[in-house]
């Protein structure tokens, strides 16, 4: 439970970033290289390998070598388990919405 605590932690907080989600949301189409990842934000390479490393702590992301080349994928088990975290709001919110709609439905009448 704690080690699950912890990884949703560092995934919710990674995913704080619009930079980092960004990212997330180009890698998640398909694979890339640090470069390509670094080209359109105005940042240092630094700065976008500082991303990067977060994402990678995270688990929301896979880095590999293709020669000289860091390839970049998104790693989906990962944002598995935060959708897993996140679909008992994702019901309550619902449920509330039906009673709200039952009810307004009600006063119409």
């Amino acid at each position: 439970m704690v080690e699950y605590t912890l990884n949703l932690d560092s995934i919710f907080s990674s995913l704080a970033d619009p930079t980092r989600r960004d990212i997330l949301r180009r890698v998640s189409d398909h694979e890339l290289s640090v470069s390509q990842i670094a080209e359109p934000y105005h940042l240092t390479f630094a700065a976008v390998s500082k991303h990067l490393k977060v994402l990678e702590r995270a688990r929301l992301i896979i880095k590999r070598r293709k020669g000289k080349e860091q390839l970049v994928q998104i790693a989906p088990q990962t944002l598995a388990s935060a959708d897993e975290y996140l679909e008992f709001y994702r019901k309550f919110w619902e449920n509330k919405f039906d009673s709200l709609d039952n009810y307004l439905k009600e006063e119409k009448k």
